[in-house]
C-alpha cells in the first residue's frame, strides 16, 4: 500500500492529519481495486498511444472515478511512463499530486453548473500548456444546466488535439445522450467484500491501527462496496477504541417485531429518537439489519461480519420467520418512501411497525396471510409428528361419545331421540358371540328392537295393492304415477303386503321399497334368481331386499355418521348425474343396509342407477363396506288432503302418452275483428 504523498504520517510531529481515504488514494492504474476492465483499457490506450478524447466514468460514489480520472492526467503527462503507467516521481506527477499542475482542471458541476461558469472553463481549451496534454475533469456533470450542457457538447464535437475531457457522473441516466455518444462510457462497479477487506487490511496495518479483524469486518459491512465509505468507517472505529456504535435500539425493535410486542416497539422507537436517533435514519438502519439477518439466514456466505453475529443474525431471523422478515423490509421501505411527503415522519414509521408487530390491525392481503401462516405453524407444533389414522372400530365396540351423539346441526334431532336400532351395542361384560355355523334347521329370526307398527284393518276404501305391471315400462310408470296420487293415506302404517316379486317387501325405514312390476321390469319365473337387472335397481349392491341375508363383519355406521359424512364428502365426490339425483335424499335408518329415502318415485328410479357408485364412496370414506338402500320417503309424499274435484288427465303426463293436438282453422284478422265489434263493416 503506498500513501498519496510523500509527507510525514498523521503522528510525525509538525504535521496536519490527512483522512485515510485522501492518503490512500490510488496513484497508479494497479492500486485501484475491483476495476480493473477500466484500469486495463486506459493503461492500454496510454501505452499504445490511442487517447481518445473524451471519457465518461459512472458508478457509485467512492468507487474510484476521480482518482482514476487523475491517474490518466498523470500518465499523459508524465516524463517517464512505465508500461502505461506513470512513475509518480516526476515533476509532473507530483504536480498532480499536489494539485498545481497547469495541465489538470478540475471543475466541480454540482456547484459551477450553469452558462457563465462553463463558458469561462471552455474559453482557454485553446491555450497551450507546459505538459503535452490538457485534462479537464468535470466532476458530477450530471447536474450542468442545458444550457451549459449544450455549450460542452459543442466543445465535445471538435476539440482542439491536445484537450482529454474526462466526465463522470453517479447518475448516467440525466447525461444528454448526445453527450455520451462523443464519450467513450466506463463504468464503475461496487467493490466486493474480499477485495474491499484486503484494502482495508493493507490500510490498517499500514497505518498502524491495531483494529482487530472482526472490527474491519464491520467497516467493511459499514462501506456496502464503497471505498471510500468503507475508509471512513474503518476510521472512526479507530477512533472510537474499537467499540461500534450503539445498535441497542435496532437490536430491540427486531426483537419486539419477532415476538409480536407492539408496546415493546413503540417503546424502542421512543428511547432511539430520545437519544438523538432521526426516524428516517432509524428506518434505514433496520431495513439494513433486517437485510443482513436474511442473508444470515439464507446465504451466510454473503454476510461480511464475522462468524458470532452471523450466528446471532441467522437465530434472529429463525425467530422473525421469513414471511415476516421480507414483509418488514418490504413496509419499512415503503414507510420510507411516504416519509418523505410525511407531516411527522415518526408517525409513519411507528404505524408501519405496529402494523408489522400486529397482524390483526393489517387488513392487507400479506397480513391475513402471515396469520393463516402463524395459524398453521402453531397448529404444526402443537400437533407434533402426524397422527397416525385411527382403525375402524371392530364388530360390537362401543361407539364414541361424538358418533353416538345426535347431530344437532343438520338433523336438528332432539335429545330424546332414540337411536337407530341397528346401532352398535353399547360395551358389556361378555364379548359378542361368533356367529354359528349354518345347520340344516333354519335360524331363529330375531325381531328388531323397535316396537312394529300395530298392525290395523284397512279402511273402508279397498287397501291398495300393485297392479300387474304392463309390458311397456312408461306405461307402467304413469300409472302408478296417477295410482299414487289418487290413492289417499291411511292414518297408520298398513302392514306390510305378501308379495311374489323380488325387491316388493317394504323395507323397515317407513318407505316404500319398489318391486319389478314397479319398475316396469319383468318380474323373473318361481324358483328361478333375479336378473341382475332386478337385483341392481333396488337392492345398491346386487342383494336383493326380498329376504336380506345376515350381515358379518364390521358395524355399519350409524345414521348421524352417514348423514354428517355425506353431507362433508361423499356426495361432492360423485359424479354429476349421482350428485343431481342422490342430492335430494336423507338417511331415515340403518338395519341390514343403509336406508335411502328419496321424495320422488321417478327419482328413485332414476337414483337407483347411482346406487353402487354412491356405495363405493362409502366404502372409501368409512374404510368398509356400506350397503345401500334406496327407497320412496312417504313422509315426503303429497299432502294428505285430496282436490276438490277429479284429478286431470295432463297431471298424469307421461311424454311416451303424447300427441298432436287437432288442427285449428285459421281465422284472418279481418274476421276477429268483426267477431269483437258485431255490425262493424270492413272497407276495403
Amino acid at each position: 500500500m503506498t500513501p498519496d504523498d510523500p509527507t510525514p504520517r498523521a503522528n510525525d510531529a509538525g504535521e496536519t492529519y490527512q483522512a485515510l481515504y485522501r492518503r490512500y488514494r490510488p496513484q497508479r492504474f494497479g492500486d485501484v481495486r475491483g476495476q480493473e476492465h477500466v484500469t486495463r483499457a486506459l493503461r492500454n490506450a496510454v501505452r499504445e498511444e490511442r487517447v481518445a478524447h473524451a471519457y465518461l466514468f459512472s458508478g457509485p460514489r467512492g468507487t474510484g472515478k476521480t482518482s482514476t480520472a487523475r491517474i490518466l492526467a498523470m500518465a499523459l503527462n508524465c516524463d517517464a511512463p512505465v508500461d502505461g503507467e506513470p512513475d509518480g516521481t516526476c515533476r509532473s506527477c507530483m504536480a498532480v499530486r499536489s494539485g498545481s499542475s497547469m495541465d489538470v482542471f478540475e471543475l466541480d458541476a454540482a456547484s459551477n453548473r450553469k452558462l457563465d461558469e462553463m463558458r469561462d472553463l471552455l474559453s482557454r481549451v485553446a491555450l497551450g500548456t507546459p505538459g503535452r496534454w490538457k485534462v479537464y475533469i468535470v466532476d458530477e456533470v450530471h447536474q450542468l444546466t442545458p444550457d451549459a450542457a449544450s455549450a460542452l457538447l459543442k466543445t465535445l464535437e471538435e476539440p482542439p488535439s491536445h484537450v482529454v475531457f474526462v466526465l463522470a457522473t453517479t447518475d448516467p441516466q440525466k447525461v444528454l445522450p448526445t453527450i455520451q455518444s462523443r464519450t467513450q462510457h466506463f463504468e464503475f462497479h461496487l467493490l466486493d467484500g474480499d477485495v474491499l477487506a484486503g484494502l482495508l487490511g493493507d490500510i490498517n496495518r499500514d497505518a498502524n491501527l491495531g483494529l482487530p479483524t472482526d472490527m474491519v469486518r464491520l467497516a467493511v459491512q459499514k462501506g456496502r462496496g464503497s471505498a471510500r465509505d468503507a475508509e471512513s468507517a474503518l476510521e472512526q472505529l479507530a477512533a472510537a477504541g474499537g467499540e461500534p456504535e450503539d445498535a441497542a435500539p435496532i437490536v430491540a425493535l427486531a426483537a419486539a417485531l419477532a415476538e409480536r410486542d407492539v408496546g415493546g416497539v413503540l417503546q424502542a422507537v421512543a428511547r432511539a429518537i430520545a437519544n438523538g436517533r432521526d426516524p428516517r435514519r432509524l428506518g434505514s438502519d433496520l431495513v439494513e439489519h433486517l437485510r443482513e439477518a436474511f442473508l444470515a439466514n439464507q446465504a451466510p456466505s454473503l454476510v461480511l461480519l464475522p462468524a458470532a453475529e452471523t450466528a446471532l443474525l441467522a437465530e434472529e431471523a429463525g425467530r422473525l420467520g421469513l414471511p415476516l422478515l421480507v414483509r418488514s423490509m418490504e413496509a419499512i421501505g415503503q414507510a420510507l418512501v411516504d416519509m418523505r411527503d410525511s407531516v411527522d415522519p415518526r408517525v409513519t414509521l411507528e404505524v408501519a411497525l405496529v402494523r408489522l408487530a400486529s397482524p390483526a390491525v393489517d387488513a392487507s392481503p400479506a397480513g391475513l396471510l402471515e396469520r393463516v401462516e402463524r395459524l398453521e405453524r402453531a397448529f404444526a407444533e402443537a400437533s407434533g409428528p402426524a397422527v397416525a389414522q385411527r382403525p375402524a372400530p371392530p364388530m360390537g365396540a362401543t361407539p364414541s361419545p361424538r358418533a353416538a351423539a345426535p347431530s344437532w346441526g343438520r338433523a336438528g334431532a332432539a335429545l330424546s331421540e332414540p337411536p337407530p336400532y341397528d346401532e352398535a351395542p353399547r360395551a358389556s361384560s361378555s364379548p359378542p358371540s361368533p356367529p354359528s355355523a349354518p345347520s340344516s334347521s333354519p335360524p331363529p329370526v330375531t325381531p328388531p328392537p323397535v316396537t312394529p307398527p300395530p298392525v290395523t284393518p284397512p279402511p273402508v276404501t279397498p287397501p291398495p295393492v300393485t297392479p300387474p305391471g304392463p309390458a311397456n315400462p312408461a306405461e307402467a310408470r304413469a300409472a302408478l304415477g296417477a295410482y299414487l296420487r289418487g290413492t289417499p293415506k291411511a292414518a297408520t302404517p298398513p302392514a306390510p303386503q305378501p308379495s311374489q316379486n323380488v325387491g316388493e317387501q317394504a323395507p323397515p325405514g317407513g318407505g316404500r321399497s319398489l318391486g319389478p312390476a314397479q319398475m316396469g321390469v319383468p318380474a323373473p319365473e318361481p324358483g328361478m334368481p333375479p336378473s341382475p337387472e332386478v337385483a341392481g335397481t333396488i337392492g345398491g349392491s346386487g342383494a336383493s331386499s326380498h329376504a336380506p341375508a345376515p350381515r358379518s363383519g364390521p358395524a355399519l355406521p350409524t345414521r348421524d355418521e352417514l348423514t354428517k359424512a355425506w353431507g362433508d364428502t361423499v356426495l361432492g365426490s360423485l359424479g354429476r348425474p349421482a350428485q343431481a339425483y342422490l342430492g335430494q335424499g336423507h338417511f331415515t335408518e340403518v338395519g341390514d343396509a343403509a336406508v335411502f329415502a328419496l321424495p320422488d318415485l321417478s327419482w328413485v328410479t332414476r337414483a337407483s342407477k347411482f346406487a353402487a357408485e354412491a356405495e363405493a364412496a362409502l366404502a372409501k370414506y368409512f374404510g368398509r363396506p356400506v350397503p345401500l338402500r334406496i327407497v320412496l320417503d312417504e313422509q315426503a309424499a303429497p299432502p294428505s288432503h285430496e282436490p276438490a274435484g277429479p284429478v286431470p288427465e295432463e297431471d298424469a303426463y307421461d311424454l311416451d302418452e303424447l300427441t298432436e293436438a287437432p288442427a285449428v282453422a285459421e281465422v284472418s284478422a279481418e274476421q276477429r275483428i268483426l267477431d269483437i265489434f258485431p255490425g262493424a263493416v270492413v272497407e276495403s
